[in-house]
């Protein structure tokens, strides 16, 4: 058996032909192309026009990025942060609720992050070690909520 294929990149597939091509291509790579084409669809439409189940994905992938990138310290200081009022809740919507505790541990770190590194290190820790399948989750919670995930 060989291994499963990268997707390069959201080429203007529908949900459903993303969701078909889980059988050939890497999971991770299947939930960044839902990232980029709901972020395409934020980028034309505006964000007003996203689900919940659309803001759920994006969120959830944002922490994904940026957690693995730099850590909860990245998270909270990029773009990303504009997630952070959903994304606990999100994590508990997919079945990741040690997730969503150690975010919301890191969330709750008062003031500056420069002042707190240490402890949303140990938060970054506790993330990488908490063994939740969070994009096989996340892409289930995309099959199961094709209806409402919708691409061009």
């Amino acid at each position: 058996m060989t291994d499963p294929k990268w997707l390069g990149a959201y080429s203007g597939q529908s949900t459903d032909e993303l969701l078909a091509l889980v059988a050939d291509y890497r999971v991770d790579s299947i939930v960044l192309a839902f990232e980029q084409a709901l972020g395409q669809k934020a980028a034309r439409a505006g964000d007003a026009s996203l689900t919940e189940e659309e803001r759920i994905v994006l969120a959830i992938e944002a922490l994904e990025r940026e957690v693995n990138n730099g850590g909860y310290g990245q998270f909270l200081e990029n773009d990303s942060e504009q997630y952070a009022t959903i994304v606990i809740d999100s994590l508990k919507r997919i079945g990741c609720p040690a997730v969503a505790e150690i975010t919301k541990r890191a969330l709750e770190i008062p003031g500056e992050v420069d002042e707190h590194q240490d402890e949303l290190s140990r938060c970054d820790d506790l993330y990488y070690q908490a063994g939740e399948d969070i994009e096989g989750r996340l892409l289930a919670f995309i099959a199961s909520s094709r209806h409402a995930i919708r691409l061009p």
